[in-house]
């Protein structure tokens, strides 16, 4: 369950909205529009994640999706389909993405093994994100962290 909850957060909360710049090679058409070559195309990654062609309910997050819905089979380098890109996708895919994802799933585990996490009363989450070097929160995600008796 860990794994889809973190898959989940990477679907709703990418590191970053874009990714690396690609150039047109020559004049084609994408989306309707005629790309000209030597253009710079850039990607927004979140529409994917937003997209509810692609997602059932994409605003809510369901980790429940990543073990028996429609995040199931997902590729998250791209290779076979784009259903989200956290960390880009095919030749250009961010080369430390597995160390990052397993670094996030131990830590994770970890603080899920030495604390339990409860809500602060009358403060529920904001998901509302800012702009920095990557994608943050606005507001800090607050917790009771209570450790226990391992």
């Amino acid at each position: 369950y860990l794994g889809a909850i973190v898959k989940e957060t990477f679907r709703r909360h990418p590191p970053s909205h874009f990714v690396l710049s690609h150039a047109a090679t020559e004049e084609t058409k994408l989306g309707g529009y005629t790309v000209p070559a030597d253009a710079s195309v850039e990607f927004y990654t979140a529409w994917l994640s937003e997209n509810p062609d692609m997602w059932k309910d994409p605003d809510e997050f369901r980790p429940e999706r990543f073990l028996n819905g429609d995040g199931v089979d997902v590729d998250i380098t791209g290779t076979k389909e784009v259903k989200m890109m956290p960390f880009g996708a095919g030749r250009r895919i961010c080369p430390a993405w597995t160390l990052g994802t397993l670094h996030i799933n131990m830590m994770l585990a970890k603080m899920v093994l030495a604390y339990r996490w409860l809500p602060v009363p009358n403060s529920p989450p904001d998901p509302t994100e800012t702009f920095a070097f990557t994608v943050v929160m606005k507001n800090p995600l607050k917790a009771v962290i209570v450790p226990r008796s391992i």
